[in-house]
């Protein structure tokens, strides 16, 4: 499902003027990269909140569960799915299982490119121009990677993926904005990083008259440890 990003994302208002320049890319982003999993620490059942274009859904997953069973729709639009809702979905958990893993965007940063955009002592912004790693990919060359290090835990506690300028993946497609913005929790005790937040934002035109516009937010809630620890 698509993902989404607002408006005051295009803003990073720093409470220090930060200049960019190029530099290498510190250890401490180097070992907290390494570790990185763009879609959160696995293994924990949660709670997802979908909403945009008018439309809702509320979802259980709990990888505790066979494969094709992990995902539960509690509502559609506020309510209680209808039986022909409730199967249509359980159908589609067989595509769903199979795509489960996120694609990581720390695989395509440039590293040659590293510049520090903030560094207030706790945390710390480098941006990076993306590398095209598939022939079909025409997006990468037109985005920038933002992330966000929590220093004192040694945490990736945000990403931003944004594009700097209009570009045309598809014949009939242009994209004018491409914004996705991920969101994770510190580390608490025995409770390891989690994904809290992700909004998308699409803006663009198919064909000179169609609109692409589009916004999404999805928020994470009710965590439990998927195993015993």
């Amino acid at each position: 499902m698509g993902l989404k990003s607002t408006l005051w994302s295009l803003v990073a208002g720093w409470v220090t003027c930060v200049a960019l320049s190029a530099a290498p890319m510190p250890d401490e982003l180097r070992v907290a990269l390494k570790s990185f999993q763009a879609e959160g620490t696995k293994g924990w059942a949660f709670t997802q909140a979908t909403e945009g274009e008018g439309q809702s859904l509320l979802e259980r997953f709990d990888p505790r569960r066979p494969e094709f069973q992990r995902w539960t729709l509690l509502q559609k639009n506020g309510k209680a799915p209808s039986a022909e809702e409730a199967r249509r979905y359980t159908e589609a958990q067989t595509r769903r299982s199979r795509g489960e893993t996120a694609p990581n965007v720390k695989d395509q940063i440039d590293e040659s490119t590293a510049e520090n955009v903030g560094d207030d002592g706790v945390r710390t912004r480098w941006r990076f121009r993306l590398k095209t790693t598939d022939e079909d990919d025409r997006s990468a060359a037109h985005m920038m990677a933002t992330f966000v290090l929590h220093r004192p835990t040694g945490t990736i506690e945000e990403v931003d993926l944004a594009s700097f300028e209009s570009f045309r993946p598809v014949l009939g497609v242009r994209v004018d904005e491409a914004r996705t913005r991920i969101e994770y929790s510190l580390p608490d005790g025995d409770r390891p990083t989690l994904l809290r937040r992700i909004t998308v934002r699409l803006r663009g035109r198919a064909w000179w008259f169609k609109s692409l516009d589009q916004s999404m937010t999805v928020l994470y809630s009710d965590f439990e440890p998927g195993r015993r620890r």
